[in-house]
């Protein structure tokens, strides 16, 4: 039977900085060039590999001091940027579980936020197991999380199904032998879970 493996960001919680910032800019397109100014996807990242969120507040603060508020915002008001789960993939799994399947998740994610997301959500006790990055200090696309999983759970990578809405992510995990999905819509992951067999 296939070992199913999700991301969570994206694919199961609707992570969107955008909704945490709605409050503080007149507009999309300013939260947008804000973002990119700072360059917030890789500063992101560091704190989902392991880095303090104090310390990657000060860093970042220090290089754009005129952001600072904004910088601290994020962390101070960060539960804004999950507003809620996406109920369709959500059922999904919840299919999944009931027919059987055995579930895992892997995900980037800071590892001072995410036990946040295990008291607030219960479904996330439907999975045996989830590797959080910032656990482990490492981060998807890293082929070498993937191998951690696979140690952690005592799977072939050809045994697994994993699904994520990131196309580097799936690509990475693909190159080391997994079936994969990336995640666009829960009717496209319904579509393709049926094509496998995997859902009636």
């Amino acid at each position: 039977m296939t070992t199913i493996i999700f991301d969570l960001g994206g694919v199961l919680l609707d992570w969107n900085p955008h909704r945490l910032y709605a409050p503080f800019f007149k507009s999309h397109p300013e939260i947008d060039q804000f973002l990119r100014e700072i360059n917030f996807a890789a500063w992101n990242a560091q704190q989902d590999a392991g880095r303090p969120f104090a310390e990657g507040v000060a860093t970042l603060s220090a290089e754009f001091p005129h952001y600072a508020d904004l910088i601290r915002a994020y962390h101070e008001n960060w539960e804004d940027s999950v507003p809620g789960p996406i109920a369709g993939t959500v059922a999904i799994l919840k299919q999944l579980k009931q027919a059987g399947h055995t579930l895992y998740a892997l995900t980037n994610f800071s590892a001072e936020t995410f036990p946040i997301m295990r008291r607030r959500y219960k479904f996330l006790q439907l999975f045996e197991y989830i590797l959080v990055s910032g656990e482990v200090g490492m981060i998807k696309p890293d082929p070498a999380i993937y191998r951690l999983l696979l140690e952690k759970i005592d799977r072939r990578a050809e045994e697994c199904l994993f699904i994520d809405d990131s196309a580097t992510n799936v690509a990475a995990a693909r190159q080391l032998g997994f079936d994969v999905i990336q995640f666009q819509s829960p009717a496209k992951l319904e579509s393709e879970l049926k094509l496998r067999k995997l859902l009636a």
